[in-house]
C-alpha cells in the first residue's frame, strides 16, 4: 500500500483538502499513485490493493459522495477490464483517472453556464460557504458582462466563506461579508440564493454545509428563489436503500479550543436540506426539479447504480 493514500486519506481528514470536487480529485490521484507504483503480480492482488485504498479514503470523510463514486468508478474499470496483466491496468487507471478528470470539469463548466443565465443584471446574490461550482458560475456571469452584486457568509467554525468572499473580490464583483447569524436580515434584499453540495439524496434532498438548511428556510419565507448548483455525481445511490446520508461530526475544538470542562460542544459539519425548499437543482443536464434526480441519474450516470 503506497504511503500516499494513507496521506491523501489523513489531509482529507484533518481539511487540509477542502470542497467535495478538491476531495475526489485528490483520491482518484492518489489511487494513480499507488497504481504506478504497485508491486502486484496478478490482477487479484492489484485489485486487493486498489480496494484497501478505497477503504482508507472512504472512511477519511464520510460525507463524500463524489468521491466515492469517483472511486468506485475508477475500480470498476479496472476489474471490469477482460485483460488480467498488471502492466495493462496500470496505465488504464492512469487514463482513467485523467477522462474522469476530463468529463468532471466539463460537467462543471455546463454547470455553469447554465446557472449563470439566471443571474440577471441589477440582481443581489447569496451564497453560503464555498463551492468551486458555485464560483464557476458568478463568474461566468461576470464574464458575459452583467453588473450584480453578492452577499456570502463567513461560515463557522472552519470560515470556507472566507474563500468565497476573496474569490469574488478577485473577479472585481461588489460583495458583502456577513455572519451566519445576518443572514435573515438581508434576505429580504435578495434576489436569487445558489448553494453547492455535498450530496443529493435520492428524495432530492441536499447535504450542504452546515447552516444551508435554515438558509432555505429564510428563503422560502422570504420568497426568494433558492438554487443548488452542483455536478450530478454528487448524488448518493446508497440512499435509494433507505440509507440516510451520514452528518460528520468534527472536533468541538474547531467552535471552542478551549472550553469549559463539562461543557458539551457539537460541531456538525453539514445539514440537510429538504427538497420542499429547493426551486431547481443546476446541473449539467439543465436545471432540474429536486424529486426528478433519481431519473435524470439513471438515464445520465447508469453506471453508479451498479454498485447498490
Amino acid at each position: 500500500m503506497t504511503e500516499t493514500v494513507r496521506v491523501t486519506a489523513e489531509r482529507i481528514r484533518k481539511l487540509e483538502v477542502q470542497g467535495a470536487r478538491n476531495v475526489a480529485i485528490a483520491a482518484i490521484k492518489a489511487l494513480q499513485t499507488l497504481a504506478e507504483q504497485t508491486k502486484a503480480k496478478n490482477k487479484t492482488a492489484f485489485l486487493n490493493e486498489l480496494k484497501e485504498a478505497q477503504g482508507i479514503l472512504f472512511a477519511s470523510r464520510e460525507t463524500e459522495p463524489l468521491m466515492r463514486n469517483a472511486v468506485h468508478w475508477i475500480i470498476t474499470q479496472a476489474q471490469d477490464s477482460s485483460t488480467e496483466k498488471v502492466d495493462v491496468l496500470t496505465p488504464m487507471v492512469s487514463s482513467n483517472v485523467s477522462l474522469f478528470l476530463q468529463n468532471l470539469e466539463a460537467s462543471r463548466e455546463r454547470t455553469a453556464e447554465i446557472g449563470a443565465k439566471r443571474i440577471r443584471d441589477g440582481m443581489l446574490v447569496f451564497t453560503h460557504c464555498h463551492s468551486s461550482t458555485v464560483t464557476r458560475m458568478i463568474a461566468k456571469a461576470k464574464a458575459d458582462g452583467k453588473n450584480f452584486s453578492v452577499i456570502c457568509t463567513e461560515t463557522r467554525p472552519a470560515f470556507q466563506g472566507r474563500i468565497t468572499a476573496r474569490e469574488m473580490v478577485e473577479l472585481d464583483i461588489q460583495t458583502m461579508f456577513i455572519v451566519d447569524s445576518a443572514a435573515r436580515s438581508y434576505m429580504g434584499d435578495v434576489d436569487l440564493v445558489v448553494v453547492g453540495a455535498d450530496a443529493i439524496t435520492s428524495e432530492g434532498n441536499v447535504v450542504n454545509k452546515i447552516g444551508t438548511s435554515s438558509i432555505a428556510v429564510l428563503a422560502h419565507e422570504a420568497r426568494k428563489p433558492f438554487y443548488v448548483v452542483s455536478e450530478l455525481l454528487k448524488f448518493d445511490p446508497e440512499t435509494l436503500q433507505g440509507e440516510c446520508e451520514k452528518i460528520e461530526q468534527r472536533s468541538p475544538s474547531e467552535v471552542w479550543k478551549e472550553a469549559p470542562q463539562k461543557l458539551s460542544v457539537r460541531n456538525p459539519a453539514f445539514d440537510v436540506t429538504p427538497h420542499r425548499y429547493i426551486n431547481g437543482i443546476i446541473c449539467e443536464e439543465g436545471i432540474i426539479p429536486p424529486q426528478s434526480i433519481t431519473e435524470v441519474m439513471r438515464r445520465a450516470y447508469p453506471w453508479i447504480f451498479k454498485q447498490i
